[in-house]
């Protein structure tokens, strides 16, 4: 199951649902972010029913004012959200394992 897809008008009600969230801001140009995409829908397999791990695509309508919000000022740049509330972030192409221990930390 891959990761589901974010959008401006989803954001908050999917980091507010009262489940672990964790999002992986990206974009199309993004060769790291790129990079990061399999490991993060292998991760959308393994928390299945644990966690949501769901992407955004910075460049869509509406999700710059969710970056400055958050301050995401580089890619890929993935937050954990525990009711709506960040309690993690990774910066960057990083080892699966290095997302996971995040994930797990907030299980």
């Amino acid at each position: 199951m891959p990761a589901i897809h974010l959008t401006a008008e989803n954001f908050d009600s999917v980091i507010s649902s009262g489940q672990l969230v964790f999002v992986d801001f990206w974009a199309t140009w993004c060769r790291p972010c790129m990079m990061m995409g399999p490991v993060i829908d292998e991760l959308a397999d393994e928390y299945d029913g644990r966690a949501i791990i769901a992407k955004i695509n910075v460049d869509d309508a509406g999700v710059g004012d969710i970056c400055t919000r958050f301050g995401i000022t580089n890619i890929p740049n993935m937050k954990l959200f525990k009711n709506g509330v960040e309690v993690g972030n990774v910066v960057g192409a990083v080892p699966k394992a290095t997302v996971k221990g995040v994930i797990d930390r907030n299980l």
